[in-house]
Protein backbone atom coordinates (compact mmCIF):
# COMPACT_ATOMS: atom_id res chain seq x y z
CA UNK A 1 0.00 0.00 0.00
CA UNK A 2 1.35 3.14 -1.25
CA UNK A 3 1.67 6.46 0.87
CA UNK A 4 -1.03 7.93 -0.76
CA UNK A 5 -3.25 4.94 0.06
CA UNK A 6 -2.27 4.56 3.76
CA UNK A 7 -3.22 8.40 4.00
CA UNK A 8 -6.42 8.27 2.65
CA UNK A 9 -7.28 5.25 4.78
CA UNK A 10 -6.41 7.13 7.97
CA UNK A 11 -8.18 10.17 7.43
CA UNK A 12 -11.31 7.71 6.51
CA UNK A 13 -10.63 6.31 9.51
CA UNK A 14 -10.41 9.08 11.74
CA UNK A 15 -13.46 10.32 9.73
CA UNK A 16 -15.49 7.47 10.89
CA UNK A 17 -14.42 7.03 14.43
CA UNK A 18 -14.78 11.10 15.83
CA UNK A 19 -18.00 10.67 14.43
CA UNK A 20 -19.56 7.73 15.94
CA UNK A 21 -17.59 8.93 19.18
CA UNK A 22 -19.40 12.29 18.76
CA UNK A 23 -22.73 10.36 17.93
CA UNK A 24 -22.85 8.43 20.96
CA UNK A 25 -24.08 12.00 22.73
CA UNK A 26 -26.50 12.28 20.71
CA UNK A 27 -29.57 11.48 23.43
CA UNK A 28 -28.42 14.30 25.46
CA UNK A 29 -30.94 17.12 26.32
CA UNK A 30 -28.69 20.04 24.87
CA UNK A 31 -27.64 18.04 21.90
CA UNK A 32 -31.35 17.41 21.02
CA UNK A 33 -31.97 20.77 21.58
CA UNK A 34 -28.94 21.97 18.98
CA UNK A 35 -30.53 19.37 16.70
CA UNK A 36 -33.86 20.44 17.06
CA UNK A 37 -32.82 24.57 16.49
CA UNK A 38 -30.41 23.35 13.93
CA UNK A 39 -33.41 22.25 11.64
CA UNK A 40 -33.27 25.95 10.37
CA UNK A 41 -31.18 24.19 7.84
CA UNK A 42 -33.39 22.47 6.43
CA UNK A 43 -34.82 22.96 2.87
CA UNK A 44 -38.55 24.43 3.44
CA UNK A 45 -37.15 26.49 6.31
CA UNK A 46 -34.43 27.90 4.11
CA UNK A 47 -36.21 28.29 0.70
CA UNK A 48 -38.98 29.95 3.52
CA UNK A 49 -36.39 32.41 4.87
CA UNK A 50 -35.34 33.45 1.33
CA UNK A 51 -38.42 34.04 0.25
CA UNK A 52 -39.67 35.80 3.34
CA UNK A 53 -36.26 37.89 3.10
CA UNK A 54 -37.21 39.51 -0.39
CA UNK A 55 -41.21 39.93 0.62
CA UNK A 56 -39.78 41.94 3.39
CA UNK A 57 -37.80 43.90 1.40
CA UNK A 58 -40.56 44.75 -1.32
CA UNK A 59 -42.50 45.76 2.04
CA UNK A 60 -39.86 47.81 3.59
CA UNK A 61 -38.57 49.11 -0.16
CA UNK A 62 -35.21 47.74 0.60
CA UNK A 63 -33.61 46.97 -2.46
CA UNK A 64 -30.86 44.96 -0.63
CA UNK A 65 -32.93 42.67 0.66
CA UNK A 66 -34.91 42.58 -2.51
CA UNK A 67 -31.77 41.34 -4.14
CA UNK A 68 -30.43 39.18 -1.24
CA UNK A 69 -33.46 37.14 -0.68
CA UNK A 70 -33.64 36.64 -4.51
CA UNK A 71 -30.10 35.61 -4.43
CA UNK A 72 -30.34 33.34 -1.37
CA UNK A 73 -33.48 31.25 -2.96
CA UNK A 74 -31.65 30.88 -6.37
CA UNK A 75 -28.34 29.59 -4.58
CA UNK A 76 -30.10 27.34 -2.06
CA UNK A 77 -31.87 25.92 -5.44
CA UNK A 78 -28.63 25.32 -6.82
CA UNK A 79 -26.54 23.75 -4.19
CA UNK A 80 -29.90 21.70 -3.41
CA UNK A 81 -29.58 19.86 -7.25
CA UNK A 82 -26.02 19.80 -7.00
CA UNK A 83 -26.04 17.74 -3.91
CA UNK A 84 -29.00 15.84 -4.89
CA UNK A 85 -26.88 14.66 -7.50
CA UNK A 86 -24.30 13.19 -5.67
CA UNK A 87 -26.62 11.48 -3.17
CA UNK A 88 -28.35 9.63 -5.73
CA UNK A 89 -25.16 8.28 -6.78
CA UNK A 90 -23.38 7.00 -3.47
CA UNK A 91 -24.81 5.28 -0.82
CA UNK A 92 -23.51 6.12 2.87
CA UNK A 93 -25.29 5.00 6.28
CA UNK A 94 -25.75 7.54 8.91
CA UNK A 95 -23.91 7.55 12.12
CA UNK A 96 -26.56 7.23 14.20
CA UNK A 97 -27.52 3.92 11.69
CA UNK A 98 -24.20 2.09 11.69
CA UNK A 99 -24.11 2.69 15.72
CA UNK A 100 -27.26 0.91 16.05
CA UNK A 101 -26.21 -1.88 13.52
CA UNK A 102 -22.81 -2.45 14.13
CA UNK A 103 -22.04 -2.27 10.55
CA UNK A 104 -21.90 0.53 7.73
CA UNK A 105 -21.61 1.25 3.76
CA UNK A 106 -19.88 3.87 1.53
CA UNK A 107 -20.36 3.11 -1.77
CA UNK A 108 -21.66 3.79 -5.05
CA UNK A 109 -25.38 3.30 -4.98
CA UNK A 110 -28.73 4.64 -5.95
CA UNK A 111 -30.65 3.41 -2.72
CA UNK A 112 -33.07 6.24 -1.66
CA UNK A 113 -33.50 4.85 1.95
CA UNK A 114 -33.02 7.99 4.25
CA UNK A 115 -30.63 6.71 6.55
CA UNK A 116 -28.82 5.44 3.48
CA UNK A 117 -28.23 8.96 2.11
CA UNK A 118 -25.99 10.59 4.72
CA UNK A 119 -22.89 12.03 1.57
CA UNK A 120 -23.08 14.77 1.77
CA UNK A 121 -24.79 17.27 3.97
CA UNK A 122 -28.01 18.63 2.46
CA UNK A 123 -28.54 20.75 5.55
CA UNK A 124 -24.62 22.28 5.69
CA UNK A 125 -24.37 23.04 1.86
CA UNK A 126 -28.23 25.11 1.80
CA UNK A 127 -27.28 26.81 5.13
CA UNK A 128 -23.70 27.95 3.39
CA UNK A 129 -25.32 28.78 -0.03
CA UNK A 130 -27.60 30.94 1.84
CA UNK A 131 -25.29 32.02 4.11
CA UNK A 132 -23.01 33.10 1.35
CA UNK A 133 -25.49 34.56 -0.13
CA UNK A 134 -27.08 37.11 2.02
CA UNK A 135 -23.58 38.03 3.04
CA UNK A 136 -23.18 40.03 -0.29
CA UNK A 137 -26.44 42.29 -0.43
CA UNK A 138 -27.60 42.38 2.90
CA UNK A 139 -25.40 44.66 5.24
CA UNK A 140 -24.34 43.03 8.97
CA UNK A 141 -25.86 39.66 7.52
CA UNK A 142 -22.55 38.23 6.90
CA UNK A 143 -21.98 37.27 10.51
CA UNK A 144 -24.83 36.04 12.04
CA UNK A 145 -25.47 34.30 8.87
CA UNK A 146 -22.11 32.50 9.26
CA UNK A 147 -22.64 31.66 12.67
CA UNK A 148 -26.07 30.27 11.88
CA UNK A 149 -24.51 28.21 9.19
CA UNK A 150 -21.52 27.18 11.48
CA UNK A 151 -24.20 25.86 14.12
CA UNK A 152 -26.22 23.57 11.18
CA UNK A 153 -22.82 22.08 10.34
CA UNK A 154 -21.43 21.67 13.97
CA UNK A 155 -24.93 19.48 14.82
CA UNK A 156 -24.80 17.30 12.29
CA UNK A 157 -22.22 14.76 13.31
CA UNK A 158 -23.43 15.20 17.35
CA UNK A 159 -26.96 14.20 16.61
CA UNK A 160 -25.65 11.36 14.36
CA UNK A 161 -26.62 12.95 11.24
CA UNK A 162 -23.83 13.24 9.01
CA UNK A 163 -19.81 12.25 9.12
CA UNK A 164 -17.59 15.14 9.72
CA UNK A 165 -16.54 14.82 5.49
CA UNK A 166 -20.39 14.36 4.90
CA UNK A 167 -20.11 18.55 6.12
CA UNK A 168 -16.50 19.15 4.39
CA UNK A 169 -18.34 18.33 0.85
CA UNK A 170 -21.54 19.84 1.73
CA UNK A 171 -19.80 22.99 2.43
CA UNK A 172 -17.75 22.81 -0.24
CA UNK A 173 -20.87 22.40 -2.72
CA UNK A 174 -22.72 24.98 -1.01
CA UNK A 175 -20.03 28.00 -1.36
CA UNK A 176 -19.50 27.00 -4.98
CA UNK A 177 -22.79 26.68 -5.81
CA UNK A 178 -23.50 29.99 -4.78
CA UNK A 179 -20.46 31.50 -6.23
CA UNK A 180 -21.33 29.83 -9.48
CA UNK A 181 -24.72 31.38 -9.20
CA UNK A 182 -23.15 34.76 -8.04
CA UNK A 183 -21.16 35.05 -11.05
CA UNK A 184 -24.84 35.20 -13.02
CA UNK A 185 -26.66 37.10 -10.45
CA UNK A 186 -24.16 39.79 -10.72
CA UNK A 187 -24.37 40.44 -14.34
CA UNK A 188 -28.12 40.01 -14.62
CA UNK A 189 -29.47 41.88 -11.54
CA UNK A 190 -28.12 45.55 -12.85
CA UNK A 191 -29.88 45.11 -15.90
CA UNK A 192 -33.45 43.79 -14.68
CA UNK A 193 -33.33 46.77 -11.92
CA UNK A 194 -32.24 49.51 -14.90
CA UNK A 195 -35.38 47.97 -16.48
CA UNK A 196 -37.29 48.39 -13.48
CA UNK A 197 -36.10 51.57 -12.32
CA UNK A 198 -36.95 53.17 -15.79
CA UNK A 199 -39.91 51.20 -16.61
CA UNK A 200 -41.49 50.32 -20.19
CA UNK A 201 -40.43 52.02 -22.78
CA UNK A 202 -42.68 54.45 -24.68
CA UNK A 203 -43.71 55.52 -28.13
CA UNK A 204 -42.66 59.09 -28.64
CA UNK A 205 -45.09 59.60 -31.55
CA UNK A 206 -47.82 57.85 -29.83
Amino acid sequence: MGKIERAAKAVATADRDVTLKAAEQRDRPVVKATGLLAEIGDQPQLVATSIGTAVIGLIARRPDMIRGGVRMLAAHAAATFVKSAIKSSIDRTRPKQAIEDGKAKFEPGDSDDHEQTSFPSGHTAGAVAVARAASRDIGGAGAPAAVISGMVAVAQPLTGKHYLSDLVVGAAVGWIAEALVSAVFDRVAPVIEAQVATGPATDANA
